[in-house]
């Protein structure tokens, strides 16, 4: 039995980075999915785990990522990608978040930065800080990455998130953008559902809760 919904933030609540990561390599002329590439080396050490996991403040990995991009062959400073981690809000998956909540426990595990933005969220500017407020002011938890010192897809972050809604793992589903983020979960006895719009997530979110939520459009 499904007693708590847990939620990524960036890619699932918000548009995903990747958008704005396509978009600056396009602008700059350097090869599709160049950033998500860098990230995806060494994915527990990098510089971008060591900033999300807290272990170095920004001005330290703005220089170990452009070390790292030139070695992948286009240098690139930290701060530029920085400033491209805030999603706009869908509010889809806001009003389903609004109807799961008052059946469910829901939780919010997000990878983030301290000081990368305003709030959780890591939005750019005041207006979206307080709509990116209010949204994370639904979840019983939010379970911050630069806060409690772990990033997914560490296991023990999700049963930090298990252990904070009082609930077993089985008990769950978690949606996320990245598989890689879903795997230890479902490893775990999770229900996973990876986000690649909203309107295929909340069908299947929809499924599995066995209730209706809100319609939405293909986002």
């Amino acid at each position: 039995m499904i007693r708590g919904v847990l939620w990524d933030f960036g890619g699932v609540i918000t548009t995903s980075p990747f958008e704005a990561f396509n978009r600056f390599e396009q602008e700059r002329g350097l090869p599709q999915d160049f950033i998500r590439s860098v990230n995806a080396t060494n994915p527990r050490d990098n510089a971008w785990a060591q900033l999300e996991s807290d272990a170095i403040d920004i001005a330290s990995f703005d220089a170990l990522f452009a070390e790292e991009t030139a070695r992948a062959g286009h240098r690139i400073a930290g701060v530029e990608v920085l400033a491209l981690l805030s999603g706009d809000v869908r509010p889809e998956m806001v009003a389903s978040l609004r109807a799961i909540k008052e059946r469910y426990a829901v939780a919010c595990i997000t990878n983030n930065v301290k000081n990368a933005g305003k709030g959780p969220g890591m939005a750019a500017d005041s207006g979206k800080a307080k709509q990116v407020a209010e949204v994370l002011s639904l979840f019983d938890f939010v379970i911050e990455s630069s806060v409690v010192g772990l990033r997914k897809p560490d296991p023990r972050i999700y049963e930090l998130a298990c252990e904070k809604m009082a609930i077993q793992p089985e008990e769950a589903v978690f949606l996320d953008d990245l598989g890689i983020n879903l795997k230890p979960a479902r490893a775990m006895g999770m229900q996973t559902i990876k986000v690649v719009t909203a309107a295929q997530a909340l069908e299947e979110l929809s499924a599995l809760l066995g209730m209706s939520l809100p319609p939405v459009g293909n986002s």
